[in-house]
């Protein structure tokens, strides 16, 4: 046998060997990430050629959304597939308090941990063999609700910082609990990690979430990318931070390198992977005065219930299953990943605790598996300017109900994706319908709704500071 006829036996060996197992999972999530902030969605300034490789490669949803405006609801409904309605995980933590003592309402206590009753998809896929890894961002709670006592057997740098200080080592440390070298960037440091922890498991099923720290702020990216679009940016085009597109660029890169250390331990083509953001990306001013990016054509950014807070890019490759290059219409959310990677990991229905998201697994396959009601639920005032509210989508229509006087906006987001007409009075029978069952669905999932402050001034409103400077009501 020749040298080249033995590797070719071995190769085909190690082939069979892989798709005799079940699949591993790789579920990469960056922080604050818009979905127009990639180039497979239009940006012509950002540079993502592995994400949009990703996307040629595997099915790309359109209409892919995080379970709400902000990071840590979003992150509690990928853990347990359910709705942070639910959970009274509502907002960041330590982001719920009333520190605006004078608004129209006073806010729900939002839980600052995600409760140790829920059981995770980490704990899931380890109760099949799986080896789980959370090597990044949890902001999910401190000691006793870390990623190690959620399910995941290697934990690191995650806690309950909802960011670090700096993306250079050593400074990073002030928030960021994570060993490095003088200079290291954390996105690479971070995706070295992963890279080790993929090739130390490619003989057994791994179960790897690697979410990133960028491009949530401190916007800091490398200076040699700075520079470069520096030279590249035009004023007049709504993406325009130099800045922001190097940090952009290293989290391309930590997807090149993802999917390079698949390919290189042989374990690609029987690997599940998932990329997607925690919420839309960040068009208020609470950066140095100005919008770190531009959503446009979707109305605003993250801290609001419109689709520039909430739609997010998404896009799965799962080889053999997805069709490279596809696309798919059907809203799919955060909280359905949980369901639907314990459906991809065959982990049989009678084992899975009650879950209110819907596994697309029949999805990558190309098939349709119907309307439904998607919903969101944020009860609190965000940094973003970001007003209390609630909203249901159903096929193409979307209702947002504002909790300050009860107003409700109705869009058709096929003909207006932008959300720039309100059909609400046009349309009352509609939202009269979508309301109602908007509103039964709050009370179902045992929501918190905010009330009426007695204390409510408007001369001082937001007194205590908003980094854009004061707003004015709705």
């Amino acid at each position: 046998m020749t040298r080249r006829t033995f590797l070719a036996a071995v190769a085909t060996v190690a082939a069979v060997a892989q798709k005799s197992r079940r699949p591993n999972i790789v579920l990469i999530l960056i922080d604050d990430y818009g979905w127009r902030d990639t180039g497979f969605n239009g940006s012509k300034f950002y540079e993502t050629p592995n994400i949009d490789r990703l996307a040629r490669e595997g099915m790309v949803f359109t209409d892919g959304y995080s379970a709400s405006a902000v990071c840590s609801p979003t992150r509690a409904a990928i853990m347990t597939g359910k709705f942070p309605a639910r959970l009274h995980v509502t907002s960041h933590l330590q982001g719920a308090s009333n520190r605006y003592h004078h608004t129209k309402l006073i806010q729900p206590s939002a839980r600052l941990e995600l409760p140790l009753e829920e059981v995770t998809i980490a704990e899931l896929l380890r109760g099949e063999g799986y080896r789980t890894a959370c090597i990044g961002k949890w902001h999910l709670g401190t000691k006793g609700f870390l990623p190690s006592d959620q399910g995941f057997d290697l934990a690191l740098a995650g806690d309950e910082a909802g960011s670090t200080n700096n993306f250079f080592y050593p400074a990073w440390l002030k928030k960021v609990t994570l060993a490095g070298k003088p200079g290291d960037y954390l996105t690479d440091r971070l995706t070295t990690l992963a890279v080790e922890f993929i090739q130390s498991n490619k003989d057994r099923e791994f179960f790897l979430y690697l979410p990133h720290f960028a491009v949530h702020t401190p916007i800091e990216g490398k200076s040699e990318k700075v520079k470069k679009y520096d030279a590249k940016t035009r004023p007049d085009e709504p993406q325009n931070y130099g800045e922001y597109a190097a940090m952009i660029e290293s989290v391309d890169e930590s997807v090149g390198r993802i999917l390079e250390a698949l390919r290189e331990t042989g374990v690609a083509e029987n690997t599940f992977v998932l990329f997607s953001s925690d919420n839309g990306g960040v068009t208020s001013r609470e950066w140095k005065g100005r919008p770190v990016t531009s959503n446009l054509p979707l109305r605003v950014g993250k801290g609001h219930l419109y689709e520039g807070g909430i739609r997010v890019p998404t896009v799965v490759r799962w080889p053999g299953v997805t069709r490279p290059g596809s696309l798919c219409a059907e809203p799919v959310v955060s909280y359905d990943y949980a369901p639907t990677i314990a459906e991809v990991a065959g982990v049989a229905k009678g084992k899975l605790p009650t879950m209110d998201g819907r596994s697309f697994k029949t999805l990558l396959r190309g098939r349709r598996s119907g309307p439904r009601d998607v919903f969101w639920h944020y009860p609190h005032y965000s940094p973003q300017l970001g007003r209390p509210a609630a909203a249901i989508r159903n096929g193409d229509d979307k209702l947002i109900l504002f909790f300050e006087g009860g107003k409700v906006e109705l869009y058709n987001l096929k003909k207006d994706i932008g959300e720039s007409k309100d059909l609400a009075a046009e349309l009352p029978a509609k939202a009269a319908a979508m309301r109602k069952r908007l509103e039964e669905w709050l009370v179902r999932t045992g929501a918190q709704i905010p009330t009426k402050n007695p204390s409510y001034d408007p001369a001082r409103e937001f007194e205590l500071g908003e980094p854009m400077g004061p707003v004015t009501a709705k």
